[in-house]
């Protein structure tokens, strides 16, 4: 068998994998102490923190945030891990790209709408840098 993955030596061997770790690390960092958890833990909280209106019944808007942070939890796990060898794991640099434009649409169409708070439509900024930073950031086969 092989080493325990929270034991193997870090493949980092490129400054382009360096860049690419540090864009995982920070990026999985921030989703995953102000996104992921907040929502998984107390959506309810997190949603007033951000000015939302909540309605009387709220079965439902609990159930969505703790599912919506669960999965964002699990993706930014996958970033960290994957911070310790990004050309192997590129996968999750897709799909930081693309969670970040679907999340950089959603603001943008609630923004048009008029039917969020002001602190979702700034986090446009936000999610469009997310889409950036993960394609910036992707890690090539180094040159031979």
């Amino acid at each position: 068998m092989g080493q325990c993955y929270w034991h193997r030596r870090s493949a980092v061997r490129t400054n382009n994998d360096r860049r690419s770790s540090l864009f995982l690390l920070v990026a999985s960092s921030i989703g995953l102490l102000v996104f992921a958890l907040p929502l998984l833990l107390s959506p309810l909280h997190w949603a007033r923190r951000l000015r939302w209106r909540l309605p009387e019944d709220t079965d439902l808007t609990v159930y969505l945030g703790r599912s919506l942070g669960a999965v964002a939890t699990a993706l930014s796990v996958g970033g960290l891990l994957a911070a310790r060898d990004p050309r192997r794991h590129r996968i999750v640099f897709l799909m930081a790209a693309v969670a970040g434009f679907l999340l950089t649409g959603v603001h943008v169409w609630g923004a048009v709408q008029k039917k969020q708070p002001w602190t979702e439509t700034a986090e446009i900024a936000f999610w469009g840098a997310m889409t950036a930073g993960a394609a910036a950031s992707y890690p090539h086969e180094p040159e031979e």
